[in-house]
């Protein structure tokens, strides 16, 4: 039988609603920490072995129904020419921000090939995982690489990023176009590792207006997960902080709509239309929560899906760092027995 994730991506019924998490391989787990002493997290992407081992390591742990390939979302950076570092306790450093035209006009597009080891760890998990579950590849969307880009780390604002939107389109334009170039081969050497599927994480997309979403970065979006589609292996693509915008956001395209944890499912799905199969959303908080909250909380998510073909259980983010692993066990304990009680009494 067609695995249920897949089935649920197609929006197809299945025994039980699919589970599994963002950021689900990382810190929050004792073997990756211990992975972690040894070596950086650049050094752990770039080694097959490893991030194969990290990509498996929680459908072990946990029982899901996806693997989520252990990558960067800023990893093409490196092979545009700006150079990448990760700060202790600060996170990401560009060290080579785009700030003029000169800068956007020195971008490099022609190296998607130096990502290959990312389609190396992808084949080599699928091998360890040998047809348990899929695994997922994913690349950043046009928008948050470029704020990334252009701010030089994280930002609260993205001053600089909107800037250089409003005071160049036309650069801004060309960097836009630029990423896709990148990212849209990256995303294809994925699918051709064995990826069954590609998430398109666009972060930071809830900095914008709905107006300038639509103006500035709806085109690329949509051209980018196009382009991810001839591939034929179905593109999740997720948001956060666009619950003013999911109309437009839904314009961009994709097969699923991954749901960050400030929107109401059940208003979400009505608004995008049922037709379109959504993932998430639970508050990745919730994680920590006393147990009977977080069953509380787990059996609301799957309540407001309704138990509707084509909703895949998902956070509204990452795992945390200091969530206990055991509740993370808990939860997709809590998904299988919620199905199983529907399917005792599906009245």
């Amino acid at each position: 039988m067609r695995q249920r994730f897949l089935r649920a991506c197609a929006g197809e019924s299945g025994d039980c609603t699919p589970v599994w998490f963002m950021r689900q391989a990382g810190r929050y787990m004792a073997e990756y920490r211990a992975l972690r002493r040894d070596h950086t997290i650049l050094e752990i992407c770039k080694t097959p072995r490893l991030a194969a081992e990290v990509t498996r390591q929680p459908v072990d742990a946990l029982d899901v129904d996806a693997a989520i390939i252990f990558a960067d979302l800023l990893l093409p950076l490196e092979p545009m020419g700006l150079g990448l570092e990760f700060v202790a306790g600060d996170g990401p450093r560009i060290e080579r921000p785009v700030r003029s035209r000169a800068d956007i006009d020195r971008l490099e597009t022609g190296r998607a090939a130096d990502l290959d080891y990312v389609g190396e760890s992808i084949a080599l998990a699928r091998r360890h995982l040998d047809g348990r579950v899929p695994v997922i590849g994913f690349v950043g969307a046009p928008f948050t690489l470029a704020s990334y880009m252009i701010e030089g780390r994280g930002s609260r604002h993205y001053a600089a990023t909107k800037s250089l939107m409003w005071s160049d389109p036309s650069g801004w334009r060309e960097l836009m176009e630029r990423i896709v170039a990148v990212l849209a081969p990256y995303a294809a050497s994925q699918v051709a590792a064995g990826a069954s599927a590609i998430q398109v994480f666009d972060s930071w997309v809830g900095a914008l207006s709905p107006s300038d979403y639509e103006r500035f970065v709806l085109p690329h979006s949509r051209e980018l997960v196009r382009r991810i589609q001839t591939g034929g292996v179905p593109v999740i693509h997720f948001g956060t902080g666009n619950a003013g915008f999911l109309e437009v956001f839904c314009r961009a395209g994709g097969d699923v709509l991954g749901l960050d944890w400030r929107v109401d499912l059940a208003a979400a799905w009505e608004r995008v239309g049922h037709d379109t199969p959504v993932q998430g959303n639970l508050d990745p908080l919730a994680l920590l929560a006393p147990l009977p909250e977080l069953r509380r909380k787990v059996r609301a998510v799957l309540a407001a899906a309704d138990g509707r073909p084509g909703h895949i259980f998902n956070l509204g983010h990452g795992i945390i760092p200091e969530t206990p692993v055991e509740h993370v066990r808990a939860a997709v304990s809590m998904v299988r027995e919620y199905c199983a009680e529907r399917e005792a009494c599906p009245g």
